[in-house]
């Protein structure tokens, strides 16, 4: 029995180990061993993503005769959304109509809050948490600054105002999708933070995530998927 119990201690502590390295992977200081403790408690409760099929996501929307994904780790400011948008208007230029294209923006890591609307970002202050700052205020944002926005908002120097918000890059067919391992891990951080439950955090968050944008599996699950389904990598963090 002693043997048992020692098996069993040695295994927790293997797993509670590899949550903190994995914590510290992700840069995030304050993920301390008992925070980790206390995800793996509340792991069986924890919220589950509508994830629905991704592997028929990928497959029913890639279809364009050019294809390409772009991998969004982490707040760029308006790079993430330049890029896809970039493409589209070098293949018009080229022969090739929107229609006639494929993008995928991977939202994972530190990028994710752009997946969510307004009243979360102004609740869980992700301005401060991500450290993104609103391009009308140079404060941190307390609203997603890539959702409503106005002509003038993003400009590129020598091009002028650019229409890269999520709804008018979604009008042009491109397609977003959000990392449901980092919804998990960071809606946990945020829940200890304001001495929440994890789970119900993970809830909130999903229920606020922007229309058409799809959880995944996870965000390198993402990136992989869309590279098996013919698109070609592309970093945008």
């Amino acid at each position: 029995m002693r043997t048992i119990h020692q098996n069993q201690l040695g295994n927790r502590r293997n797993f509670l180990g590899k949550l903190a390295g994995t914590a510290a992977l992700l840069g995030m200081s304050n993920f301390t061993l008992a925070a980790a403790s206390q995800t793996a408690k509340e792991s069986d409760s924890s919220a589950v993503a509508d994830l629905s099929d991704p592997d028929e996501w990928f497959s029913a929307n890639i279809k364009g005769k050019h294809k390409i994904v772009f991998d969004a780790p982490a707040p760029k400011e308006m790079m993430t959304f330049a890029w896809p948008k970039v493409f589209l208007l070098t293949n018009a230029a080229t022969g090739t109509t929107e229609r006639d294209c494929s993008v995928v923006v991977v939202l994972r890591h530190e990028a994710i809050p752009y997946a969510m609307g307004d009243d979360l970002w102004a609740k869980y202050k992700f301005g401060e948490m991500f450290k993104i700052n609103d391009p009308r205020t140079s404060a941190p944002a307390t609203r997603n600054p890539y959702w409503e926005t106005r002509p003038e908002d993003f400009k590129i120097p020598g091009i002028g105002p650019v229409a890269i918000g999520i709804r008018d890059l979604q009008a042009s067919g491109v397609l977003f999708c959000v990392c449901d391992v980092a919804l998990t891990v960071f809606s946990a951080v945020a829940g200890m933070h304001a001495n929440m439950d994890g789970s119900a955090v993970k809830t909130e968050w999903l229920a606020g995530i922007l229309p058409s944008i799809q959880p995944m599996p996870s965000g390198v699950w993402a990136v992989g998927r869309a590279q098996e389904h013919g698109c070609t990598y592309c970093f945008a963090g």
